[in-house]
């Protein structure tokens, strides 16, 4: 069934009556061309590209709860492509180029708003090393505007620009930059595919790999053994425990990323705004809420929750930059687990071991690349070589010293 304007009419004239579900409950077959363990963004994404741009339409999906239960519904809903090394910026502009396409690509409403991402300067040195990330955008073929004091003043007069700690010095625009509503973006990839014939398999949990030769030939779920000629891995903050089970361990460690929402407020933040003199970013959903996020809990964890000294953090962010913030009320927050990698990048890689590939590493940016990460995970699985703009995302950059450590911090992954 297709989505449009006119279906919307017609079925509210006639008591909503014909909608039909968007996806399937199928029980999973014995066995599979293509096995995705992760029904969130980056597993949806790869097997609607799979069917769709490479014809592979014997794929399952199969996630231990429910389809986007995991970050994909827990996230702050940013999308941008203001990245500055050569590694990762021509990803993430492939990334933008298809969220401004995907609703009409997969015929559902996702919320893409392009309203534009700013992100502020407090000293001459970083206005300086923004300026140097904006080349490096526009050479990937993205947009970055440099704004003085008076530029951001003009778009956000409500900031704090005289902070005695703080003040604003200007700040780098992405106008294509901007939001996108997360969850229908699962919504979205997993209507696609199973209109195209994958199978989502829900309520099933892997517990081991079949391996057969030292090659991959399924999973072991419990809802049973299904068998497969190749199997992707992307379950993101889970990496470690669902690869344990093949003998792997990752250069990854799970930490917990908290955000937050606040009451539903009149129009307020045109954009994306973030702090540049600590972790914060803000930005206001549709229905009114600003929704804000900052740093990681900088321990080790599986819990999707977090704790008061970072909630505290990320408030003190919010008042630096905006003192108003603090007159609303806070409404909710939640966690995701977070894949960190060591050097603060993603990896797209077969595995040492035949028939099995992994999808993960993103840190707390793996929203903004769910459409290419998607794309060059399909390419991967179907053709055995990477995309081009996934050439770096190698699990053994460590060894060949290929690190792509976007914040220059070093090999410590709970401060990228």
């Amino acid at each position: 069934m297709s989505y449009s304007g006119w279906k919307v009419i017609w079925q509210g004239l006639t008591g909503n009556t014909g909608w039909k579900p968007a996806w399937r409950e199928p029980d999973p077959k014995a066995s599979y061309d293509v096995i995705i363990v992760g029904a969130g963004g980056h597993g949806l994404a790869a097997a609607y590209y799979l069917a769709k741009e490479f014809g592979i339409t014997n794929v399952a999906v199969i996630e231990k709860g429910w389809l986007g239960s995991g970050n994909i519904g827990r996230n702050t809903t940013i999308v941008r492509s203001n990245y500055l090394l050569p590694g990762n910026e021509p990803f993430y502009e492939f990334s933008m180029k298809l969220w401004e396409g995907l609703e009409q690509d997969f015929n559902y409403n996702a919320m893409v708003s392009q309203r534009g991402i700013l992100n502020l300067c407090h000293s001459d040195p970083q206005r300086d090393a923004f300026a140097r990330r904006g080349n490096s955008m526009r050479l990937a073929g993205a947009d970055a505007v440099l704004l003085d004091a008076d530029g951001v003043r003009q778009m956000c007069p409500f900031l704090d620009f005289d902070n005695a700690r703080f003040p604003i010095k200007g700040g780098i625009w992405q106008p294509r930059g901007g939001t996108v509503r997360h969850d229908a973006v699962a919504w979205g990839y997993a209507r696609g595919a199973d209109m195209r014939g994958v199978d989502i398999i829900q309520n099933c949990e892997v517990t081991g790999f079949v391996m057969e030769n030292g090659t991959c030939m399924g999973v072991e779920t419990s809802r049973g053994t299904i068998r497969a000629k190749k199997v992707g891995v992307a379950v993101a903050g889970s990496s470690g425990r669902v690869m344990a089970k093949a003998g792997m361990r990752l250069p990854i460690e799970s930490h917990v990323l908290q955000a937050f929402v606040t009451e539903g407020l009149k129009p307020l933040i045109p954009g994306v705004v973030t702090f540049g003199a600590g972790h914060f970013y803000v930005s206001q959903s549709d229905k009114g809420g600003l929704v804000f996020g900052g740093d990681i809990d900088g321990y080790n964890t599986y819990a999707q929750r977090g704790n008061l000294p970072v909630v505290e953090d990320v408030c003190e962010g919010g008042m630096a930059i905006m003192p108003m913030i603090g007159r609303s009320r806070l409404l909710r927050s939640w966690g995701g687990v977070m894949d960190m990698s060591m050097d603060g990048s993603p990896f797209i890689d077969k595995t040492h071991i035949d028939g099995l590939y992994f999808n993960g590493g993103w840190c707390y940016g793996g929203f903004k690349a769910t459409p290419a990460s998607g794309f060059c995970f399909a390419h991967l699985l179907a053709k055995d070589e990477p995309h081009p703009t996934a050439t770096e995302y190698r699990l053994d950059r460590f060894r060949r010293g290929a690190m792509i450590d976007e914040k220059g911090v070093g090999a410590q992954p709970n401060l990228h």
